[in-house]
């Protein structure tokens, strides 16, 4: 791979077997399996994705529902493996996907700390090193003894952002992390993020805000069908995404 490149994504597709019919339990499944009566549907997720992305790029993944967008970003995290192609990248990716979905809803904010930091491979003694840094980030020193499944919704997606920011990456896996959180916690994390986009790192990042793209990216990518339709500067794949909103509410 180019030195200059920080994610690479060559003929990647992804397809995924849809069962066709209601099948309740599991022993119905092997009954009807046996019997070959289990038909499935082929979801075609993504097809032959080929995406080069330099070092400091932000990138914009834009689409409608059902675009493919969030199974790309899966991909690129190794969180998913494709069905066909390859993915390489230079460099520490961190992905914010799915802010603290690996929470153990029993341990309480502080275990739960260590339990995610861990999943993101950082080591213990950087969470030690971290620790009041991330529980003043997210504002939660009154609950670090409470639960995680007494936590809002919020809450957790507060902790979740802290804990997976305290390493600057070289590359940013963003899933729309930006939409959760109050209006005052969502600045928050936009300051910080801007920091660590003056450094230079790379950044892939789905919204389904138009201006936060605009804000964020220097070049968008559009998804349609598990296809990219155009890839190219910022402004100029937002009007073409505005275009095939229109024409998609017309319909």
């Amino acid at each position: 791979m180019e030195k200059d490149v920080a994610v690479k994504v060559e003929n990647v597709s992804m397809t995924f077997n849809l069962s066709a019919e209601k099948i309740d339990n599991f022993k119905e499944f092997v009954i009807k399996r046996l019997q070959g009566k289990v038909q499935y549907e082929t979801f075609h997720a993504l097809k032959g994705i080929n995406l080069s992305i330099k070092k400091g790029e932000r990138v914009g993944i834009l689409g409608l529902n059902g675009a493919g967008k969030s199974t790309l970003l899966k991909i690129i995290a190794g969180v998913m493996s494709p069905t066909e192609g390859t993915v390489e990248h230079q460099g520490d990716l961190v992905p914010l996907l799915e802010l603290g979905a690996g929470f153990d809803k029993q341990y309480t904010g502080s275990e739960n700390i260590y339990l995610y930091g861990a999943m993101l491979g950082y080591s213990k003694a950087l969470i030690d090193e971290k620790y009041d840094e991330i529980v003043r980030f997210a504002r939660l020193k009154r609950f670090m003894d409470i639960p995680i499944k007494n936590y809002s919704s919020g809450m957790r997606a507060r902790l979740g952002f802290a804990i997976a920011t305290i390493m600057e990456p070289d590359i940013l896996i963003l899933d729309e992390v930006l939409a959760v959180g109050d209006a005052r916690f969502r600045r928050k994390c936009i300051r910080k993020l801007k920091r660590m986009f003056d450094k230079g790192i790379t950044v892939l990042f789905v919204s389904h805000s138009i201006e936060q793209v605009r804000k964020v990216c220097n070049r968008a990518v559009l998804l349609e069908n598990g296809e990219i339709v155009a890839d190219g500067d910022t402004d100029t794949v937002i009007d073409i995404y505005q275009q095939k909103l229109e024409i998609d509410e017309e319909e």
